[in-house]
């Protein structure tokens, strides 16, 4: 799976397991919200709804960890993307001019003062090749450098 690495995969089909009542490698559908939990995820129940009804409207299937992972990689990939849009949508409001930077000293300021609290010393490691010559951040291309690790 793309963007996980083997140490993650091995702790999601241990967890994965922990839920394996049978002993036969797969874990009743109507587990699957609580193993999605399990790893981290936070799916609403009507998403969970709506992936048992696309996978058995019954929802007396057993799926299989193969089967399973695509389910844990599309709701991470839908978190990534509505998280990236939140911060973006949260940085633009420090954008004045509307043209998609904001000042890296205000930028340091919200980082170091709101919320979880970074030191000098991380806000220098995020920023390190963000800033222009005029001290401006591009916001968009900021969140997504940071989140993609």
């Amino acid at each position: 799976m793309a963007g996980i690495s083997e140490e993650q995969l091995a702790e999601n089909k241990d967890a994965f397991s922990l839920f394996d009542r049978k002993g036969d490698g797969k874990i009743d559908l109507s587990q699957l919200g609580d193993v999605l939990r399990a790893l981290g995820q936070n799916p609403t129940n009507a998403e969970v709804k709506k992936v048992l009804q696309d996978i058995d409207p019954s929802g007396a299937k057993r799926i299989s960890f193969e089967e399973f992972l695509p389910i844990l990689n599309a709701l991470r990939q839908k978190r990534d993307a509505s998280s990236q849009e939140a911060f973006v949508e949260g940085l633009r409001v420090f954008d004045k001019d509307g043209n998609g930077t904001i000042n890296s000293a205000e930028l340091r300021h919200v980082l170091t003062s709101l919320g979880e609290r970074l030191s000098n010393e991380e806000v220098d490691q995020l920023l390190l090749g963000m800033e222009d010559a005029q001290g401006q951040v591009q916001y968009e291309e900021f969140v997504k450098t940071i989140m993609s690790g």
